[in-house]
């Protein structure tokens, strides 16, 4: 059996971890049917037009980070504590990774 070389406890911590993935990954299913815009990260494009004389391009990211940006996701929550609830269930933040949550402070 392919499970006998791994350790004991690791066997343990992905038989725990299958359903709480599952979990995860129904409530993104229900987060997005309450309207939830769910995607995958692609590769990032900075742009940069100075004084607006002519449009600068660079095929990278701006900031880095540790952690790969996996996707983004743009909730309605009523207030900063909502979204913390509704994002604290979805498959990154219930497998080690980090979610950030940016509020949103002014819409047209």
């Amino acid at each position: 059996m392919a499970n006998e070389a791994l350790p004991k406890l690791r066997v343990r911590a992905l038989l725990v971890a299958k359903p709480i993935r599952d979990a995860a990954h129904t409530h993104d299913a229900e987060i997005k049917k309450r309207g939830a815009l769910i995607g995958v990260a692609g590769a990032p494009v900075q742009v940069r037009n100075p004084l607006a004389a002519g449009v600068k391009t660079e095929n990278s990211a701006f900031m880095s980070s540790a952690l790969p940006v996996a996707g983004f996701a743009v909730i309605e929550a009523a207030d900063l504590g909502e979204a913390i609830r509704i994002v604290s269930k979805t498959p990154c933040a219930v497998a080690h990774g980090v979610v950030e949550v940016w509020p949103l402070e002014q819409a047209d």
